[in-house]
């Protein structure tokens, strides 16, 4: 099966050798998105604010490859902190709203760039 690369102006350019997103079959693989502003390329300031920037970031990328937040069907967040925990889900529970995919929170000990939180996701076209 093939794949092919997805690419956002709107979001942050990847900080490694990786693509934002690819597109194999009926299924995007969107990779971790952290707060970055696409504008700076700086981190903004506060873990509330890294994850609406997060999730914006991949609605670009969702949007490149024509597809929103309804067609999201699995999540994953990493969090630097688990106590940030209630910020960041009611960040994302007004962003998915009342039909949400299916989701994982992890705490890590580290994200890039010193970010606090990270958003991974999987759509279907």
């Amino acid at each position: 099966m093939s794949k092919t690369p997805v690419q956002s102006d709107e979001a942050p350019k990847p900080i490694g050798p990786y693509a934002q997103a690819v597109v194999s079959g009926d299924l995007l693989f969107a990779s971790g998105q952290i707060g970055l502003d696409p504008a700076t390329d700086r981190l903004v300031e506060g873990v509330e604010a890294q994850a609406e920037r997060a999730l914006a970031n991949l609605a670009a990328v969702l949007g490149a490859a024509g597809l929103a937040a309804g067609d999201v069907v699995r999540t994953t967040i990493y969090l630097a902190d688990m106590a940030d925990f209630q910020k960041v889900n009611a960040i994302y529970g007004r962003f998915f709203g009342a039909s949400p995919p299916a989701r994982s929170t992890i705490q890590v000990a580290a994200l890039p760039l010193g970010a606090r939180v990270e958003i991974d996701l999987i759509a279907r076209r």
